[in-house]
């Protein structure tokens, strides 16, 4: 039996299923494909507290999301809804992981929160900044758990 690529002993990685990188004019378009624009693709995700997306939250807005197709780079500002939220890290993580696994790998992924919205910005970007610390949260089984709930759809 082989196993998937992206997968150690059969497990499927938690960031597999990301499209490989195309050539830069196949990447374009497809990024101005609706369903691959990193707006529409976060404004489903889903709140972890709440029974609303985090586009019905105005956590996530079209205006805070930022493309540069030439420089390969997607930059992501979220908004708590409000200054002490303790979900920040998750949302910001559930983020990150919904553009990693749908978008090429070509792009450079910033997520982080809108300047002056929470209390404890620095920390939380911080975190979201640093690909071993991302990479171990996902790692944790109920964390990923979590995450993949704030992505599914609802029913």
């Amino acid at each position: 039996m082989t196993t998937p690529p992206g997968s150690e002993s059969g497990r499927r990685s938690p960031l597999a299923g990301r499209p490989a990188g195309a050539g830069a004019a196949g990447a374009a378009a497809a990024l101005r494909c609706a369903f691959l624009d990193p707006a529409h693709l976060i404004r489903s995700i889903n709140d972890p507290e709440h029974p609303l997306t985090l586009e019905e939250l105005n956590v996530v807005e079209q205006v805070r999301v930022k493309v540069n197709d030439a420089e390969s780079t997607v930059a992501v500002e979220f908004t708590p809804t409000i200054p002490h939220c303790s979900m920040a890290t998750l949302i910001g993580l559930s983020i990150k992981v919904k553009l990693i696994r749908s978008l090429p790998e070509r792009f450079k992924l910033d997520v982080h929160i809108t300047p002056g919205t929470h209390a404890s910005e620095h920390a939380v970007n911080k975190q979201l900044a640093d690909k071993e610390r991302v990479a171990a949260a996902l790692e944790n089984s109920h964390l990923l758990e979590v995450v993949n709930q704030c992505l599914s759809a609802r029913s």
